[in-house]
């Protein structure tokens, strides 16, 4: 086994257990250095054993030296800076043109290839775009609107080659123009006639916002911009260069020996005329030269006078559209009708398809399939004529229509009466395909080869369900294919695909008790991407939905739930509803329950997220929503209750008791399947079960429950969401390197989502922030606080949390500020009453205390003594605060010294190595020697200490 395939076979996890074992660690130092337990390595040390074949640690080891040549990462970098196509057959001639259109895109920054079709404007632009690609950092990107037939949705295509999402609050083309604005790029847009009108708008209000950016364009007509350089693309030339031969020769010659022909010298005239009659276009060149090994020169020079008859006046640019639709009626003619009824019914496809896939699609129909013609054997002889390319993936051979020729085919599937029973094969091979990629596969080879063959369904399916949409007799198969490519795309990774075809399936269901269903789907994957207008906007949709159907309890559920995410959510909510909206929800919601336990326990639930915290009574219907769900069965709403029970435990300052609610959800939620329904409690049951955890000083359960959030199959491609509770994690155990490599995932997943609202998400680029901060670079301190401040939930500062006061203030403590610190922490701790700052009232405390003590204030003492209660159930913060009484008592008091003694080496039992170091540089010595050496190795400042 190749190292290569060793490390596509396993995991990014088993990688990095791999390079411990490596480093000949135990088991348990392994778990110590990855903050997992030692079970789990256990579990991932015999899947490396099977894996990579060998029969003891020690050949593990020896093996590891192989694979550990190739870089592991957990989170992959998913998207390109270069979105080229590469080009399946060498590119020909031209050299003046791809010169001549080089220089203009460096005096223009709209350029717009024009010339009729086929010849050869998308293979130069190709070329041209590669000559320049050094020339802009920020990527080169290649947009196919070929298979756009709605000009408003160009924006979207533009999105899908960026990865990027709608945005709460903003549409699709705020969003890709405010991902572009910052970068220099350049656009490559190609077949942009058919949407002109879309391609204009959007290209004009993109150089507007975007003074980097550069766009190169191909269309048969201008895109009529004022700032716009239009670039005519003329046929080949077939005069010959000083140097050589003319290019429509040297293209005719190429591909002809392509195919196996060859032109003596003294027929060269012949090919110059024969390309002359063809005006010099590529494709017909290229048609007309595949044809060479079986027709001759006769026969080519035979079928271009037949052609030439057709010809009738006109402007020069509408002689070359007739010659190309004439060479393609006459390679056409000279097929027979199998191989006729093939090519032109292939136009179905929108993207490259398997022989298998084309076979499926026609079985049947006649005049295909018969066993003497297979299609096979017919798609093998249409990709010798060059009707057909090919080309070669780790699945397999894979054949792709010319765009000009689908186009032509297309018209043809329209004369013949077959577009009906076409399209509907088409949708069926789709819905059958679909069907087979149940259960999805995820890791290794085979999940690689998975979502291949998802991205080509879901390429397909773009194209079939919105002309499917409208033909009533296919609205059926639409509608199940809407549904299950939801499902698949939420376990792709792509909650924001899912959403929307769970909204489509909805519109196309074939009743309201249907509509509901896809409705409710349709939240739920709003919320797993963290989209809570969104969600709260189609829940209410499914409610209505399911009282016109007469599920009423259905109805009570939905609007409980869209009443609990109200309060249970507004990290994720960018506009919060009006006052009153929780109780006018509530207030539908209960005489619609009907004594429905799920539904009644749901509605209690979000009267308790509703109530205060600290009041008796709302953990009396906390208490009663958990009896309801467990009565009902219903392990997501005794989770939801669950939740609300964590909130109450750190509003009371019990960050202990709250971890211990957290863990109960995770382990609950495994009796639960990984849909987008249940999307909201298995991420928010991770994400607040690590902040839990760090409210509670236990930093590897922290890590442990962040890391659950990378593995939920609904974030594979969402790494801002994935990566957000373990940058702060980072920050806190002194993994600070690992730290600054995820706030880098972290930003590029928030902008291709949009850079949407979520305040929930705000302390990870804060923490990032801090350890810039504490590296001694200032201007990417400030970069990350912009972004944390972008996140934040309108109508809920961070200030009234405190994570930005305490990571502040660790800052000034290591720069010797001590008395900035305490003016910033101004805020009494006993003040924090709620969950959102009860999370981070120990954190606080254990630096207000100590920054009065180092500010040398007369009230220190009495802030230690303060502090002690509140930061019971964090170790972690218990330990600052001891550290802090013993700097009180003096660095000569004996009781004193043994507090730092003491601090540090709880500190580095619980894995907070920065403050560990920072407790060795107090202690002075040997031991301040050594702290500073260690701190230096985390890349901080020195640390001001006397």
């Amino acid at each position: 086994m190749t190292a290569d395939a060793g490390v596509s076979a396993i995991s990014a996890r088993e990688a990095e257990v791999l390079a411990a074992v490596a480093d000949h660690l135990t088991n348990a130092e392994i778990a110590e250095r990855l903050f997992i337990s030692v079970r789990t390595v256990e579990s991932h040390v015999s899947s490396l054993l099977r894996k990579l074949q060998v029969d003891d640690r020690r050949e593990l080891a020896n093996a590891a030296e192989d694979y550990l040549t190739v870089p592991a990462t957990r989170w992959p970098d998913r998207g390109p800076s270069s979105s080229l196509p590469t080009p399946l057959t060498s590119f020909v001639g031209r050299e003046s043109e791809a010169s001549a259109l080089v220089a203009a895109l460096t005096e223009q920054r709209l350029v717009t290839a024009i010339g009729p079709g086929g010849v050869g404007k998308t293979r130069l632009a190709l070329r041209v775009a590669r000559d320049v690609e050094a020339h802009f950092p920020d990527g080169v990107w290649f947009v196919d609107l070929v298979s756009v037939t709605d000009p408003t949705l160009t924006a979207t295509a533009l999105a899908l080659v960026l990865g990027l999402n709608e945005s709460q609050g903003r549409s699709i083309e705020e969003v890709v123009t405010g991902w572009l604005a910052p970068r220099t790029a350049l656009l490559v847009l190609d077949n942009c006639e058919h949407v002109l009108d879309g391609v204009g708008v959007l290209v004009e209000r993109l150089l507007a916002g975007c003074p980097s950016l550069t766009v190169l364009a191909t269309s048969r007509a201008r895109l009529l911009l004022p700032f716009e350089r239009a670039f005519p693309v003329p046929g080949l030339s077939v005069e010959p260069h000083p140097d050589g031969r003319a290019d429509a020769v040297e293209l005719f010659l190429s591909r002809a020996a392509a195919g196996g022909a060859t032109v003596a010298d003294h027929d060269l005239p012949r090919v110059v005329s024969l390309c002359r009659g063809l005006d010099g276009m590529a494709l017909a060149i290229e048609l007309a030269a595949a044809r060479l090994p079986t027709l001759g020169l006769d026969g080519l020079e035979s079928g271009l006078a037949d052609r030439l008859v057709l010809l009738t006046g006109g402007s020069r640019l509408d002689d070359r559209h007739r010659s190309l639709r004439s060479t393609l009626d006459w390679s056409y003619r000279l097929l027979d009708e199998p191989d006729r009824a093939l090519l032109r019914r292939l136009s179905v496809f929108a993207g490259p398809f398997a022989a298998a896939s084309a076979a499926e699609v026609l079985a049947g129909w006649a005049p295909l399939g018969s066993p003497e013609e297979p299609v096979p054997s017919i798609l093998a002889r249409l990709a010798d004529h060059s009707l057909l390319v090919t080309a070669t993936t780790p699945g397999g051979t894979r054949y792709r229509v010319l765009e000009t020729i689908r186009q032509y085919g297309a018209a043809l599937v329209e004369d013949a009466g077959e577009t009906a029973e076409l399209q509907a094969r088409h949708l069926a091979w789709i819905l059958a395909a679909a069907r087979r990629m149940l259960p999805p596969v995820m890791d290794g080879p085979e999940g690689d080869a998975w979502r291949a063959d998802f991205d080509v369904i879901s390429a397909e399916t773009r194209q079939a369900l919105p002309r499917a949409r409208y033909v009533p007799d296919q609205r059926e198969p639409a509608y199940q294919v809407s549904l299950l490519l939801a499902e698949l795309s939420f376990d792709r990774g792509r909650p924001g695909e899912a959403q929307r075809r769970y909204e489509l399936a909805a519109e196309l269901a074939p009743d309201d008790a249907a509509a509901a269903s896809a409705l409710r789907l349709a939240a739920g994957a709003a919320e797993g991407r963290q989209f809570g207008n969104e969600a709260l906007r189609l829940r209410q949709l499914a409610a209505e939905a399911a009282l016109r159907s007469g599920d009423r309890t259905g109805a009570a559920l939905e609007l409980a739930r869209t009443a609990e995410l109200i309060n249970r959510g507004p990290g994720i909510i960018a506009t919060l509803p009006p006052e009153g909206e929780v109780r006018r929800l509530l207030d539908r919601a209960r005489p619609l329950a009907d004594g429905d336990l799920a539904a009644e326990s749901r509605i209690l639930t979000a009267a308790a997220f509703d109530a205060d915290e600290r009041d008796p009574a709302t953990v009396d219907l906390v208490e009663r929503a958990m009896e309801l769900a467990r009565a009902a069965g219903d392990p997501m709403g005794e989770s939801a209750a669950l939740d609300m029970r964590c909130t109450i435990h750190t509003a009371h300052g019990e960050p202990a008791e709250a971890l211990a609610c957290a863990v109960l959800r995770t382990d609950l939620l495994t009796r639960v399947p990984v849909t987008a329904d249940s999307a909201l409690e298995f991420f928010d049951a991770f994400q607040m079960g690590s902040a839990c955890a760090v409210a509670a000083g236990d930093l590897r359960a922290a890590h442990r429950l962040g890391e659950g959030l990378c593995d939920l199959p609904f974030y594979r491609e969402e790494d801002h969401l994935a990566t957000s509770r373990l940058i702060v994690v980072a920050l806190l155990s002194g993994a600070w390197d690992e730290a600054v490599r995820l706030s880098v995932l972290f930003e590029r997943g928030w902008e291709r989502a949009g850079r949407p609202i979520a305040g929930n998400l705000s302390p990870a680029p804060y923490a990032a922030a801090t350890v810039h901060a504490l590296r001694g670079d200032d201007v990417r301190r400030q970069h990350w606080k912009d972004v944390s401040a972008t996140l934040a939930t309108p109508g809920r500062p961070r200030e009234t949390i405190h994570f930005g006061d305490f990571f502040d203030a660790l800052v000034l403590l290591h720069r010797g500020q001590a008395g900035d610190a305490v003016t910033l922490l101004a805020e009494d701790p006993e003040e924090f009453v709620n969950h959102y700052n009860g999370m981070w009232r120990p954190w606080y405390a254990s630096a207000w205390a100590e920054a009065a003590v180092l500010a040398g204030r007369p009230d220190a003492h009495e802030r230690v003594a303060r502090a002690v209660p509140l930061v019971a159930g964090n170790p972690i913060a218990e330990a600052v605060v001891r550290r802090a009484s013993g700097l009180a008592a003096g660095a000569n008091d004996e009781s004193g010294r043994a507090g730092l003694v003491a601090a540090a080496a709880e500190l580095r039992r619980l894995g907070a190595r920065y403050q560990w170091f920072r407790t060795l540089v107090m202690l002075g010595g040997a031991d301040r020697e050594r702290g500073e050496q260690e701190l230096a190795a985390l890349g901080a400042t020195p640390m001001a200490w006397a």
